[in-house]
């Protein structure tokens, strides 16, 4: 079980190693509208001198779930426990981290769709009346045990809103998701990183990282550090727009930030399947992937930039994916339905 603990008087670099995480909600760039939630329930919440209602963040990975659990705590001046569904193997182990919560504390799980049944259960008195039951003993002579648990905010994490059973979100005071950022957003959050990370950026460099970061923070960070590492080792002392586009042709990140694996993916299902379709566990044996981590990881951004579609049959290659390869466009296009 994992579970850690943020004090919001404490540096974030000692749960962040990079720093990167905004820890205000001023600071937190993109999702306006979720933000401007936000603020009145936070500023609601410290109003009455009390614990933030429940919150449940969805939406796909890297979008700043877990960076608004941080900004939650630090807004209200808790700690933050942190921990995920998988991690919650059995009702002791919720059991041991609310009732080591105090007044207004946060406890973040990420990945909630992964509760098992039991801790779900468990959990649904905590939220509504913060008390849980404990069974003491076994057999005939077990007991049971009503605690009662100061007022807590869960805020809860999932990429897979369809999995979130309807007792569980019906708990929650305030359900959002988050969409992917655009570029303008992105370049901002690009050019506050490397500050923080102390590589001058311009704003021609910050732009080229954004565009080819999925609409992401988590990958814009990241292709910033590795253009980082580029510029350092070639001798650069800034990170313009040359440089970043140098850089991400060295790590295979190409104009539209597909990378290797994307590639393939397209090449497969061009090349080796004549554009499709061809159905999802072929298409991952191919390319020598789970079917989970294509279908979780990189089909949604190519689905998204138009170059494959789903279809009842499989998975299909649209026209502009055999121009971003290069190859011939079919004259006849593959049927979608």
């Amino acid at each position: 079980m994992r579970e850690e603990f943020l004090d919001p008087q404490e540096s974030v670099d000692e749960v962040d190693d990079v720093g990167l995480r905004p820890r205000r909600l001023d600071d937190f760039v993109g999702q306006s509208e979720l933000r401007d939630k936000l603020s009145i329930v936070l500023e609601a919440a410290r109003r009455r001198h009390e614990a933030v209602d429940h919150l449940l963040f969805a939406g796909p990975p890297g979008l700043g779930k877990t960076t608004l659990s941080v900004i939650i705590a630090a807004e209200m001046g808790t700690r933050l426990h942190v921990t995920s569904g998988p991690a919650l193997e059995r009702a002791g182990d919720l059991a041991a981290i609310l009732t080591s919560l105090e007044e207004g504390d946060v406890l973040f799980i990420d990945e909630i769709h992964r509760l098992s049944r039991t801790v779900e259960e468990i959990l649904y008195p905590a939220m509504e009346d913060f008390q849980i039951d404990i069974v003491v003993g076994k057999g005939p002579a077990a007991s049971s045990i009503r605690l009662t648990l100061p007022r807590f905010t869960l805020v809860g994490a999932t990429t897979r809103t369809g999995m979130i059973t309807g007792p569980l979100r019906d708990r929650f005071g305030l359900v959002a998701r988050l969409e992917y950022y655009n570029d303008s957003e992105l370049t901002a959050i690009v050019s506050r990183a490397g500050d923080i990370l102390r590589i001058p950026t311009t704003p021609e460099g910050a732009h080229e990282i954004a565009r080819r970061s999925r609409g992401t923070p988590r990958i814009a960070n990241r292709l910033l550090r590795r253009v980082r590492d580029f510029a350092e080792v070639e001798g650069h002392t800034s990170i313009d727009g040359k440089v970043a586009d140098s850089g991400l042709a060295v790590f295979g990140v190409d104009a539209v930030g597909l990378d290797k694996v994307d590639r393939q993916i397209l090449s497969t299902i061009c090349q080796q399947f004549s554009g499709g379709p061809v159905g999802l566990s072929t298409l991952s044996i191919a390319i020598g992937e789970q079917a989970e981590t294509v279908e979780d990881v990189y089909e949604p951004f190519l689905i998204q930039r138009g170059l494959i579609a789903r279809t009842p049959r499989g998975r299909v290659a649209m026209a502009s994916a055999w121009q971003h390869l290069g190859l011939p466009v079919p004259t006849e296009q593959p049927r979608l339905l």
